[in-house]
This record gives structure tokens, C-alpha cells and sequence, in this order.
């Protein structure tokens, strides 16, 4: 926390600043966490920007000499929720899209396949919306499968992922947002994980 009229770093819980003798408001403990707050939005939201344009470059990954390609594990929900608001929902289906490839790198060889964008929009469209649950739910059985092939233990699959989705929305509508959560939370640790064990840090 930093003094509002010195502007010196002073501890948390002071009511006095140590330097001017100014009194600590709450008000800027509450401004200092709302910046932090901004800060890190705004950092995520660069990084997600630039991996939408790296991909439509086509530099979005950095192939070594193994063949085996860098995985995004960095992904945020407040950043996939701004970013869907702004460009009108479309950065979502590009963030499904890439979520799919990047599992199917990671997983390859489980002898499941997490079907791309194109069937996750006509299966979607055509079963009013539906096959998205069954979309997520797979993804999420699927993560928590392969999770101790990289020495990992989620608690979370995609039975907690499905009753999120429909169960969660008598939550004022937080439940899929929640879902969504588990599933960037859980798909970070995997392309985290294939990351290290490909030597791709």
C-alpha cells in the first residue's frame, strides 16, 4: 500500500504513514487492489491478443527441433470473458478452437479426439445448443484422464463440469462461467505440463 499525499510504501494495517504522518484511508486499500486488479487484467488481455494475432500470422508457435510445439498454459477467464464481450462472442469460438488444439497435442495418443470448431458450432446449432454441455463434458473427463500421464491429480471431471453448466445457472447464472473456470484451470496445467516434459520453456 503506498501513503495517498507522500506517496511512500507503507504496511498494510497502518492508520498513520510513517513518513508524512498522513492518515491511511480504506479507501486506498481499495483503490490499490482495484489497480492490481486492472494491471493483471490488462497484462492477460495483451497476452490473449497477441496469441489470436501470432496465430492468424502463422507464428503462433515455435516448433524446436523435437517437432513438438509450445502449448498455450497461461489462458484466464477474465480474459476470455472481456475479449468475448468485446468482439461479440466470436473470440469465444476462437478460444474453443484453440483450447481443442492444443488438448489434442497433449493428450494425443489417449485414443480420444476433441472435436475442432466447426463441429462444436454445427452440433451446437443443430442440437440447439446441447452437444456444447456434451463438448464440455468430455473435455473434462478427458483432462482429468490424462492428468496423472503428467503426474497430475484433478478432482474436478467432466461430471463437475456438466452440473456446473446446468445446475450452476440457479446461481445467477455464474454456473458455466464457473464451468469454464475448471476447464482453463485444469487445460493450463496439462499443456504446462507437456510443455516441461517437451523441453519447451
Amino acid at each position: 500500500m503506498f501513503c495517498s499525499k507522500c506517496g511512500a510504501q507503507i504496511p498494510d494495517n497502518t492508520k498513520f504513514c510513517p513518513t508524512c504522518g498522513a492518515p491511511c484511508s480504506t479507501g486506498q486499500k481499495v483503490a490499490d487492489a482495484a489497480n492490481n486488479m486492472f494491471n493483471a487484467t490488462e497484462q492477460e488481455i495483451g497476452s490473449a491478443l497477441h496469441d489470436v494475432h501470432q496465430s492468424f500470422s502463422g507464428n503462433n508457435n515455435q516448433v524446436p527441433p523435437s517437432g513438438a510445439q509450445r502449448l498455450k498454459d497461461d489462458r484466464g477467464l477474465l480474459s476470455y470473458i472481456v475479449l468475448s464481450i468485446i468482439t461479440c462472442g466470436i473470440y469465444g469460438y476462437y478460444f474453443i478452437y484453440q483450447m481443442a488444439h492444443d488438448i489434442n497435442i497433449a493428450c494425443e495418443g489417449d485414443g480420444e479426439q476433441t472435436s475442432g470448431l466447426a463441429a462444436f458450432i454445427l452440433l451446437s446449432f443443430i442440437t440447439c445448443g446441447i452437444y456444447a454441455y456434451y463438448w464440455y463434458y468430455k473435455l473434462g473427463n478427458r483432462l482429468c484422464a490424462n492428468a496423472p500421464r503428467y503426474g497430475l491429480n484433478f478432482q474436478e471431471n467432466g461430471t463437475t463440469v456438466l452440473l456446473w453448466c446446468l445446475v450452476g445457472i440457479l446461481l445467477c447464472g455464474l454456473g458455466p462461467y464457473i464451468a469454464m473456470n475448471i476447464l482453463i484451470k485444469n487445460s493450463n496445467q496439462i499443456c504446462n505440463a507437456y510443455n516441461r516434459a517437451n523441453g519447451l520453456y
